[in-house]
């Protein structure tokens, strides 16, 4: 049986590592995504190589999106500092969120998928252990799913895109026991939010702190490097 292609949006992260796998196990042909998209770390696009070459993606692409001219979020403007996770108000969107960003990660891919004729591209959004980001909301997903396929030659034509999100439910410790099993090479993977330029993790950001209690109750070895203070 031929195999499907399908767009994964692959940030170098463990959440989109993970997601990575999960689309190979489903015996597609995986096209990983990644972006330049003005972030202050690089670190996570050397991660994403890493990974996509460890996992034997079909093909791994960068594209240059200069968010950074806009600013507005920490994680691309070097005037607004990244909060220690204890200082984070669960209440609010913290200042990490970067506005339109999955909006535009997800319409790239959405190009892409007409082009190699993919009807499925895969996201590691997630609802449950994440930073409050509007844009990884099932109803923000279900929305731009439906726009997807009025949008497109293929959507119109009668050949619908599928979005998934196979952790949208999902614990971190649940997605880190369900990426064991498969193999993830998490040890690659870089999730924080100030990695230094050779991946190390600050251990105090928010998404440091949601990856080691994400390890933590998966019972697995947390194999991330940390900085030293």
């Amino acid at each position: 049986m031929t195999q499907a292609n399908a767009v994964v949006l692959l940030s170098g992260g463990l959440d989109s590592s993970t997601v990575l796998a999960m689309a190979q196990q489903q015996n597609f042909n995986c096209y990983a995504l990644s972006f330049h998209y003005g972030q202050r770390s690089q670190a996570e696009l050397t991660a994403a190589k890493r990974v996509a070459d460890a996992l034997q993606a079909t093909e791994h692409r960068v594209m240059n999106i200069d968010l950074g001219q806009f600013g507005g979020s920490a994680l691309t403007d070097s005037d607004i500092a990244v909060p220690d996770a204890h200082d984070s108000d669960l209440n609010d969107i913290p200042v990490t969120y970067v506005p339109a960003r999955n909006t535009v990660f997800l319409s790239m891919a959405l190009a892409w998928a007409e082009v190699i004729k993919a009807r499925d591209i895969f996201i590691g959004v997630n609802a449950v252990d994440y930073s409050g980001y509007p844009d990884c909301r099932p109803e923000y997903i279900a929305a731009f799913e439906t726009m997807a396929n009025l949008a497109t030659k293929a959507g119109v034509e009668g050949h619908p895109l599928r979005i998934h999100t196979p952790l949208i439910d999902l614990t971190k410790g649940d997605i880190i026991a369900a990426g064991t099993a498969l193999a993830v090479p998490y040890q690659l993977t870089v999730s924080c939010y100030q990695a230094t330029a050779d991946g190390e993790a600050c251990g105090r950001c928010d998404s440091c702190e949601i990856r080691r209690a994400g390890f933590k109750a998966a019972g697995t070895a947390d194999l991330t490097r940390y900085a030293k203070t």
